[in-house]
């Protein structure tokens, strides 16, 4: 019988910590792209699991490129989008957890690299609150957006989410907003 209860118990724990990672964020997105907070298919923010994230001894390669909102800064990872999380402070990152479950950062595990139309002068590298190596620019801690599926998406660019407000990075190490607003 106490086994039985226990096993109960642990169950229900495990459905209630289910549902309490379901409700996500309240904030919202003012680019009309899928909520931020509504990532099922989300990546860990582990350098060794996320597929967003640069993994073994090769250095994280970020460039620039044109895009549907001007010139801007991709990562490794498919040529994606790379934004800024406006709440980071410092060398510091704001975004853990179900955060960093629906922006995965960009990490590495060597020194990052500038490539084409990147400062190097700009790279740096924080440590996150999980240990691993997160790249930054221009100051700014580096992410990427899961709902971006391929190089031209930027579906992130401008959300308002996880207490903060997200803009693709510029070359010059600023936030990108969209072109007419």
């Amino acid at each position: 019988m106490y086994v039985s209860k226990l096993l109960m118990s642990a169950v229900a724990a495990a459905f209630a910590t289910i549902g309490v990672a379901a409700c996500g964020s309240s904030s919202s997105s003012s680019s009309g792209a899928p909520s931020a907070a509504s990532a099922p298919n989300a990546a860990p923010a582990s350098s060794t699991s996320s597929p967003h994230a640069a993994t073994g001894s090769a250095a994280a390669v970020v460039s620039a490129k044109q895009s549907k909102i001007g010139t801007i800064l991709a990562g490794p990872a498919k040529r994606k989008t790379l934004y800024m999380f406006l709440k980071d402070k410092g060398s510091s990152s704001a975004c853990n957890g179900a955060c960093a479950l629906a922006w995965p950062p960009l990490t590495t595990s060597a020194k990052p690299t500038a490539g084409s139309g990147a400062n190097g002068a700009d790279l740096a590298t924080i440590t996150r609150a999980d240990g691993t190596t997160q790249v930054a620019y221009g100051g700014h801690p580096l992410y990427y957006f899961s709902k971006d599926g391929d190089a031209g998406d930027a579906y992130g660019e401008g959300s308002k989410a996880f207490g903060g407000e997200w803009y693709a990075v510029s070359p010059a190490g600023k936030k990108v907003e969209k072109k007419g607003s």
